[in-house]
Parts: C-alpha cells; sequence; structure tokens
C-alpha cells in the first residue's frame, strides 16, 4: 500500500537535498473522505486501473496506479485491474502480460480482480441496442472524415447526418448486421443521438462502435464490431460498482458522455469521475506514440532500454519501486498541468539507494599503480563498510596488494589549484587503506600516462596517521590481481530539451551521449556472486545496477543515477556565467 500523498499538489520541483512536505490529503482524497462521511456509494471505495494493453506502461502510469490503488487502499476498499481490449489491432498478448508484470513490480496486486472490457462485450452490444429502441442511437453511413467535417468547431455548431433520422427499426436491422459481418470496414458506425449544437464537441453525436476485422486476443474472430473508450469505459465502470472512477485531465470535456451514457441507460450504479492533471515530466517524452517510434526506429534498443521513462527501463536501470511511489506520493495531485522536473525523481531513487544500496570499490578507467615499498607477493585484507547508513549491513573483506588500480581522473601531472587528488609527491588516503604518494611517472611511446609508482606508509593502516597528518583527498582502488573485469553502461538523459515533447520533432533533441560503454572497468571480488536487478553504490562514482546481460563470465552494470544531481550544478554553473 502506499502511504497518503505528500507535498503540496502541483509541486514542480525540490532541492537536491529536499525531502518534500507533508500533506495530509490532495484534492481526490478529499472528495472520496467527503463520500464516505456522507455515506455516499454505502460507505464503499472502489477504483480501476484501466490500461490499453497497446504499449508499456511509463512513469505517468505510475501515478495513476499509485493513486488508483493507495486510495483503496487507505479505505479498505479494492481496485481492479481491468484492460481497455477495444482496439485489437493494436494490442498484443506481450503489452497484457508485461503491464501485469510492471503493476506487481511496483508493489500493488489485484488479487482475483482482473477484469477486461472484452468480458463485457455482449452486455456492451445489449446496451447499444437499448440505446437505438430508445432513439438514441443511430446506424451511420458518413465516413470518418465527413463525420469530422459534420462536427464542426469550437466556434461552429455541427451539421446533423443525413442518416440521423433513420427508424428505431432500420437501426436495429443495420447494427445486427454490422454485428453479422455484412459490411467492410469502417462502412458504417453506431453513433449516440445527442445535440450537434453542444458547446462540447464531444456531445456532437459521438461514435459509439466501429466495424473492424482483427484477432483479438482474447476473442479470437467472434467479433467484427468493438465500441469505443467512452462507451466502454463508462459502462465498465457501472458493471465493475466501481465508485470513483479517477481520470486524468484528458476526459474532463468527457465527462459528460460518461454520465450521459450512465443516465440515459439508468443503470444501477453510477461512479464519479473525477480528473486529475497528468504527470509531465521535463527532459522526458511520455507519448506512447513517440516512444513506440524511439523503439521501432532503433534510437534505443527496446522498450526495456535503461533511457526510457517505461517502468520495465526503469527497472532494468536500477530504480528501486520504493523511490517511484514516494516520487509519486511527493508531486501530490494537481488539478492543472504542470511539468516536474524529474531531478525530483532523481532525488527520491538516490534517497532510496542510498539507504538500501551495499557500497563496493570500482574503477571504471582504470590507472596502473605499484607500491614499490610494498612486499612482492603479499595480500592482505581491510576491513570495508558495506552502508554507513545501516549499521546491520556490517563489513566486508577487500584483498590490498602492491599493484592496484586507480581511477585515471584522479591522478594530475600538473595539477590545477584545487585539485587535491593525487600528483607527483602528494600524498592521499585509499579508502579503508593506506596513505600513498606519487613518487614517479611512467609514459608510454605516445607520452601517455600508463603506470604510477607510489610508495606507503605502513602506519597508516585503515587510513589514518599516527602522528596526526591530514591529506585532503580519499581515493577509491581496486586490487589489480583480484578485480573482476566489469562492462558498465553509464546513461544519461535521452533529451537535452527541457520540454522535448512541445517540439514538433522530439528527435531532433536527442541527446547523441546517453549512453557510453566503458569495457575497462574493474570492480572488487566481492560481487562475484551477484544476481540481475542487484544494486551496489560504486564508491565515488554513482549507484549502479547488475543487468540482465550479466553471465557468470561476463558482468554488465547500468548506472542507475550519479551522486548527485550533475545536470544541477550545470545549470547553476551556466546562470552564474550569464
Amino acid at each position: 500500500m502506499t502511504p497518503p500523498a505528500k507535498g503540496p499538489a502541483g509541486t514542480s520541483d525540490l532541492p537536491e537535498e529536499d525531502t518534500g512536505s507533508a500533506s495530509p490529503l490532495d484534492f481526490i482524497r478529499a472528495i472520496v473522505a467527503a463520500d464516505l462521511a456522507a455515506k455516499k456509494y454505502k460507505g464503499r471505495v472502489a477504483t480501476r486501473f484501466p490500461p490499453e494493453p497497446n504499449g508499456y506502461l511509463h512513469i505517468g502510469h505510475a501515478k495513476s496506479i499509485c493513486l488508483n490503488f493507495g486510495v483503496a487502499a487507505e479505505h479498505g476498499g479494492t481496485c481492479n485491474m481491468r484492460f481497455d481490449d477495444t482496439n485489437p489491432a493494436a494490442e498484443d498478448i506481450e503489452y497484457v502480460d508485461a503491464i501485469q508484470a510492471d503493476i506487481r513490480w511496483l508493489g500493488f496486486d489485484w488479487g482475483d480482480r482482473l477484469r477486461y472490457a472484452s468480458d463485457y462485450f455482449e452486455r456492451l452490444y445489449g446496451y447499444a441496442m437499448r440505446l437505438i429502441e430508445r432513439g438514441t442511437a443511430y446506424v451511420d453511413d458518413l465516413t470518418a472524415e465527413q463525420i469530422r467535417a459534420y462536427r464542426g468547431t469550437l466556434t461552429t455548431p455541427g451539421r446533423e447526418s443525413p442518416h440521423r433520422d433513420r427508424s428505431v427499426e432500420e437501426n436495429l436491422d443495420l447494427f445486427t448486421r454490422m454485428r453479422a459481418g455484412e459490411f467492410p470496414d469502417e462502412s458504417k458506425v453506431l453513433r449516440a443521438k445527442i445535440d450537434m449544437a453542444s458547446g462540447n464537441i464531444n456531445m456532437r453525436d459521438p461514435v459509439l462502435y466501429r466495424i473492424r476485422r482483427a484477432t483479438h486476443h482474447r476473442t479470437g474472430d467472434r467479433w467484427c464490431i468493438y465500441p469505443m473508450y467512452d462507451f466502454t469505459h463508462a459502462l465498465s465502470d457501472s458493471i465493475e460498482d466501481i465508485t470513483h472512477s479517477l481520470c486524468t485531465l484528458e476526459f474532463e470535456d468527457h465527462r459528460p458522455l460518461y454520465d450521459w451514457v450512465l443516465d440515459e441507460l439508468a443503470v444501477a450504479c453510477h461512479p464519479q469521475q473525477i480528473e486529475f492533471a497528468r504527470l509531465n515530466l521535463s527532459y522526458t517524452v511520455l507519448s506512447k506514440r513517440k516512444l513506440l517510434t524511439l523503439v521501432k526506429e532503433g534510437y534505443v534498443s527496446g522498450w526495456d532500454d535503461p533511457r526510457m521513462p517505461t517502468l520495465v527501463g526503469m527497472r532494468r536501470r536500477g530504480y528501486p519501486p520504493e523511490a517511484i511511489r514516494t516520487f509519486c506520493d511527493r508531486i501530490g495531485m494537481a488539478k492543472r498541468e504542470n511539468v516536474v522536473d524529474v531531478a525530483v525523481l532523481e532525488h527520491a531513487v538516490r534517497e532510496e539507494l542510498n539507504r538500501t544500496s551495499p557500497r563496493v570499490m570500482a574503477v571504471l578507467r582504470p590507472l596502473k599503480v605499484v607500491i614499490q615499498n610494498y612486499p612482492e607477493g603479499q595480500v592482505e585484507e581491510v576491513d570495508a563498510i558495506n552502508n554507513p547508513e545501516d549499521p546491520a549491513a556490517g563489513t566486508r573483506k577487500v584483498p590490498f596488494s602492491r599493484v592496484l588500480y586507480l581511477e585515471r581522473d584522479d591522478f594530475c601531472e600538473d595539477p590545477p589549484k584545487k585539485f587535491f587528488r593525487l600528483a607527483p609527491g602528494r600524498e592521499v588516503r585509499l579508502r579503508c587503506a593506506y596513505f600513498i604518494t606519487c613518487v614517479d611517472v611512467v609514459k608510454n611511446d605516445q607520452g601517455e600516462i600508463v603506470e604510477l609508482k607510489c610508495t606507503y606508509d605502513p602506519a597508516t593502516r585503515g587510513g589514518s596517521a599516527p602522528d596526526g597528518r591530514k591529506v585532503k583527498a580519499t581515493l577509491h582502488w581496486v586490487s589489480a590481481s583480484h578485480a573482476l573485469v566489469a562492462r558498465v553502461r553509464l546513461y544519461d538523459r535521452l533529451f537535452l530539451d527541457e520540454h522535448p515533447g512541445e517540439r514538433r520533432d522530439s528527435l531532433e533533441a536527442l541527446n547523441p551521449d546517453s549512453l557510453e560503454v566503458i569495457d575497462t572497468c574493474r570492480v572488487e571480488p566481492s560481487v562475484a556472486s551477484v544476481a540481475t536487478g542487484d544494486r551496489y553504490q560504486f564508491e565515488r562514482l554513482g549507484y549502479f545496477c547488475v543487468d540482465p546481460d550479466s553471465t557468470d563470465d561476463s558482468l554488465v552494470f547500468n548506472r542507475t543515477v550519479s551522486l548527485r544531481d550533475v545536470w544541477a550544478r550545470i545549470a547553476r554553473t551556466m546562470k552564474a556565467r550569464g
């Protein structure tokens, strides 16, 4: 169960180290609480999460999942998992399975309340026949293009179809024959007869059914007519005795149609539709169509590419589900559209990983270091803390030997001001081990540094000097003969533009450096036995996750997130420079 939402509704940014502020109720929870107090729906709370199985879930869906399952759980209610599977041309069992896996990974379960709109096809057909019998639905022969032209605009009323006044008997006959497959695809539709002059275009005789021959993943070829979303959504909610139908803001103008369908059919259960602002995230595209383009055109490796905002991509990247739930709680529920800074999500990920991830030492770009006064062949083990945030995590043994690897960026032959790491003649601390001093630099024929010769102070074991002298830098390291070779994928934001979704062509904003692959990484041997999804903090480098591509002979790590918000620092620097 997700806890009550935190943070003011519409929160769009948080300082890097802010943990958010607490607010007991958002506006949706306030409505639900008031309904319970008034004994509306006999004191029940029943919600549903109704995804279309035509793609993978993304972080925007996570907000709705947390809301629907959370509101139900907070009041001892129920939340149905219902697939809106009314468009077989775009749907696939792959998406059905992936959606269920993602929701369970996120930490929610629907028990025995798995539903499909296709479960209700016969009942929906019966409801449509009842509308025809009441004279409030008719079969239309206009094409989709003609229907759009007849609909009018926001400032001009629509025109009635020439087929609008067909008799009830003729409409019943035509609709029955539509179901029987007598007419070609798209040649006829069933429309509601409401008001072509309505100020709400959605009420200008909307389409309720269309002909579409496509094999459905559950019903096969039994149907060649399929109901439209607005018709299906309202009646499915009613059939399932839903009390609060929580939708994103784009359905606000559809609410009158939702209510019209239920009122016209005088159903026993009339849920309340409540709209909230969908999640818009900076530097991120959350359009299914645009995400599908990224996959199909090869800009990413698949729906589970760690740069994607899909839940399966975030799982592969190493995002903990707890962090996503925390993020969704913090941003709250807004009534108006806004953009949430992606740094808020990354901050929640860092918080969770800092608390739960064991620390290990890894070197991405190794530079060989030979400690000349350390005995050849000698190996000792030093104690390293697994997680300073969790005393129960204990310590581990890390091998130390004469030949080590340091991070290449941790040495500078001619150091600039404020560079406090290793340099010729300078002493630094090796994490959990000794003080070392660089005494010589070895270069190859091209003038590239290939080795450092150093000395160590045996009296500084554990990282402190008995004479009290201080050093300004502590470096991570690995023993060359014990370290494991690993491939590391460094992921950055997929888009350079803060608002890529607003561009006509989002692909123009793609970050060409969103992925860097490093095959030279060396990792301490404590990670020899790892499983896919295991998360670590590589000390001083960031948080990393074991990728499914890993094998017994080849370790692959994905960088989940850096230790700090590098982009925020860059932005502050650019602002300071004017």
